[in-house]
């Protein structure tokens, strides 16, 4: 791999801009007022027009939201779902079965650990967040699990632990080992699945132990608090409607004499409803599990990756929504009510991921594909800014087994930052084939080490504006605050892995 690179001003600019970034995130400060200078200064540089420079910040965030509106539709039509749910008392309902296992804070800290590996192992987290989500996430935080917490569990078991391997599916060490020249994925699949284990399990090891204090007693009460997060407005149209609202049921207990059969039947029909979708909605996602495990067993049947699988998850989800309504207020009613929860769905969303957007845009014109769009120009002649300024600076990495694996994670950090775990791969492959025989260090390890850093960056566990914003969003936190208390977990156990990499695996 050639690293004849001429920089201009445009990947300077870009350069110092990353860096006024992540110092301001050092400082704990929101960034995406110098995502958007760094934009336009950037955008302007390559264009030679200050025009082309605002036009390109509304063209960056623009680009950002096609990119992210899947992720946002989801979060969504969950956030609908379990608005639905909670109205007729399902929520409560469906994760008391797992109050036997997730007895307090550090068993739910277990249980949706394991699940979340297993799920994001075998279906990616795209699908799997969603899932673990709408069922155990609940369960976790009514035992006592900080929402911030389970959203770290989350980020770390699936984004993380699971995808960093992707030992199921094998389409990250296949890159990797493709672009590294490798005859075989195998090697590079088992030496990341290793590394996988390591980091993930420091990692979550230095979570609970960092957030252990805030972890509370199991209490009902702690699900309603979470729950109400996002009600910006969400009850209003519940009690204009009337039905819904428990609140209003129980006041109805106080109505005139004539008025208590009528209440009584409601109230009965409300605990029907509960009843009902307590166990139709764990089964209609355990359906949606076997749909994409059974290509695995079977493998003729069509398989469901990514996009498709987030998006059968987010229709199920529109569904039972849907059905809920149904049942409990009727066909008319439900015309209206439907709309009312899907639109509270994208107020959520957009409230708590909006200002991801520019901050996106901004890393996006690091990659060619996203630069031509914002340009408006052939993708053959967009720059590919950060991967340009990574391969200018390989020649960098010292001659020796340990500095070679570090250079490795780095590059590899570096290649996340534009929120795709797996854009990087072709790179780190590629530079750990060209590095890796030159100082007899064992090419596929190399090509592991930096398929962790690239897909525990952007995959994503420290980026933002990577798919955690899922996660953030289905936990009901600030994305920020969640990237704020991973980096030093992850960036730590990143760093232990690496070592074990270079002394035991080199």
């Amino acid at each position: 791999m050639g690293s004849e690179v001429t920089l201009s001003l445009a990947h300077w600019l870009y350069l110092l801009s990353v860096l006024v970034i992540i110092g301001t995130m050092i400082f704990r400060a929101n960034v995406v007022v110098p995502a958007v200078v760094g934009t336009f200064l950037v955008v302007t540089a390559l264009t030679g027009n200050p025009v082309s420079g605002f036009i390109g910040i509304f063209s960056a965030s623009f680009v950002a939201a096609k990119e992210l509106f899947n992720i946002f539709l989801v979060i969504t039509f969950m956030t609908a779902l379990l608005s639905a749910l909670k109205a007729v008392g399902a929520d409560v309902l469906m994760v008391k079965p797992f109050q036997h296992v997730m007895r307090g804070g550090a068993s739910s800290f277990i249980v949706l650990t394991i699940i979340t590996y297993v799920f994001s192992l075998f279906f990616w987290p795209t699908p799997a967040v969603p899932l673990v989500s709408a069922v155990l996430l609940p369960a976790a935080i009514a035992a006592g699990l900080p929402p911030l917490t389970g959203a770290m569990v989350i980020a770390i078991a699936g984004q993380g632990m699971a995808l960093s391997s992707d030992y199921i599916i094998g389409v990250a060490p296949g890159i990797s080992a493709k672009a590294a020249g490798l005859a075989s994925a195998q090697g590079v699949a088992d030496k990341a699945l290793i590394l996988s284990l390591i980091t993930g399990i420091i990692a979550l090891v230095l979570a609970y132990f960092f957030t252990r204090k805030s972890i509370r007693k199991p209490d009902p009460a702690l699900l309603d608090d979470w729950q109400a997060l996002a009600s910006d407005g969400t009850m209003a149209p519940i009690e204009r409607s009337g039905s819904f609202d428990k609140a209003e049921m129980a006041r109805s207990a106080d109505a005139p004499q004539e008025d208590v059969p009528y209440a009584s039947r409601a109230q009965a029909h409300l605990k029907k409803c509960g009843r009902v979708f307590a166990v139709v909605t764990p089964l209609a996602f355990l359906a949606v599990i076997l749909v994409l495990v059974l290509p695995t067993i079977f493998p003729k049947l069509p398989a469901l990756r990514g996009g498709d699988a987030a998006g059968l998850v987010g229709g199920v989800g529109f569904a039972l929504m849907m059905l809920v309504c149904l049942m409990y207020v009727g066909p008319r009613r439900m015309l209206d009510l439907c709309p009312d929860y899907m639109t509270d769905g994208f107020v959520f969303a957009f409230k708590a991921m909006g200002s991801v957007l520019p901050i996106a845009g901004f890393f996006f014109l690091g990659t060619s594909d996203a630069t031509a769009q914002i340009l408006g120009i052939p993708s053959a002649h967009a720059p590919a800014l950060l991967f340009e300024l990574i391969t200018a600076a390989q020649h960098f990495i010292p001659n020796n087994a340990f500095m070679m694996a570090f250079g490795e994670l780095i590059v590899g950090m570096v290649t996340g930052i534009d929120g795709s775990g797996f854009s990087g791969l072709p790179l780190t492959g590629s530079l750990a084939g060209a590095i890796g025989p030159v100082a007899g260090v064992d090419v596929a390890t190399l090509a592991a080490i930096g398929q962790m850093g690239s897909v525990w960056t952007g995959g994503g566990t420290l980026i933002a504006w990577s798919s955690l914003i899922a996660v953030a969003g289905f936990a009901r936190v600030s994305v920020l605050d969640l990237v704020r208390v991973l980096t030093i977990p992850v960036l730590v156990a990143l760093a232990i892995s690496t070592t074990f990499a270079a002394i035991w695996m080199a």
